[in-house]
């Protein structure tokens, strides 16, 4: 069945593409405005974009036309944390999801114990195995109060039981026991199903093809 997006409402569309393109990493963001007051929020309109430089995208909706806390606070003042969500930070990520009044303080809503970071003034999450300091580099106004936020990543703190090797840059991320986003009506996913496939050289391609194919131009007998 083809879709036509342009021909669709804007609540189905967002319901098939966050079907389809799953599962979705979730990126747990805290942030500061101007004046100070913290602001945490979880979006998964998110994704790694490059190594070398690190880069990230952050995708930010709007409410009412106007754009989310955590974009006003980014584009005040540049500085932000990702904090990765495992399935320990479930309960107290879905709180920081309800949409609280600017001068809330979710994080003490649900109860979450903050770290400083080392290069901004903005905590991180303790609960969090995974925390990536930020600095916005440029902001992509689409829509209406839409922004896609692109960051470089300053620094990565990581669970130490997770490290295997810290100067290869080697972790056991099944140890991380991350979650990704799913569709709607709650759906998560687990990161614990994994499995392993080499990557294929040519000249490995190319032998593997060589034994499968028949022989060109031969009948069977």
């Amino acid at each position: 069945m083809n879709f036509d997006l342009a021909a669709m409402g804007a609540k189905p569309r967002y319901n098939l593409l966050t079907a389809l393109v799953v599962p979705r990493p979730i990126a747990w963001v805290t942030s500061r405005n101007a004046s100070g007051q913290l602001n945490v929020a979880p979006f998964s309109f998110f994704n790694l974009m490059s190594g070398n430089p690190p880069v990230l995208c952050l995708g930010v909706g709007a409410r009412d036309g106007i754009p989310k806390d955590t974009a006003r606070n980014i584009l005040e003042t540049s500085d932000f944390v990702v904090n990765l969500v495992s399935e320990a930070c479930l309960p107290a990520m879905n709180a920081t999801a309800i949409d609280f009044p600017p001068q809330v303080d979710e994080a003490q809503e649900a109860g979450l114990a903050l770290e400083d970071c080392i290069h901004i003034d903005v905590p991180r999450l303790a609960i969090s195995p995974v925390a990536l300091e930020c600095r916005l580099m440029q902001a992509v106004p689409f829509g209406v109060g839409r922004n896609i936020l692109i960051a470089d990543i300053l620094s990565a703190h990581v669970r130490n039981d997770a490290v295997l090797n810290a100067e290869r840059g080697h972790i056991d991320a099944f140890a991380l026991e991350m979650v990704g986003r799913m569709h709607g009506g709650g759906w998560y996913a687990r990161a614990r199903d994994g499995f392993r496939l080499p990557r294929l050289k040519e000249e490995d391609w190319r032998s593997q093809a060589s034994v499968q194919s028949p022989e060109q131009g031969t009948l069977p007998d």
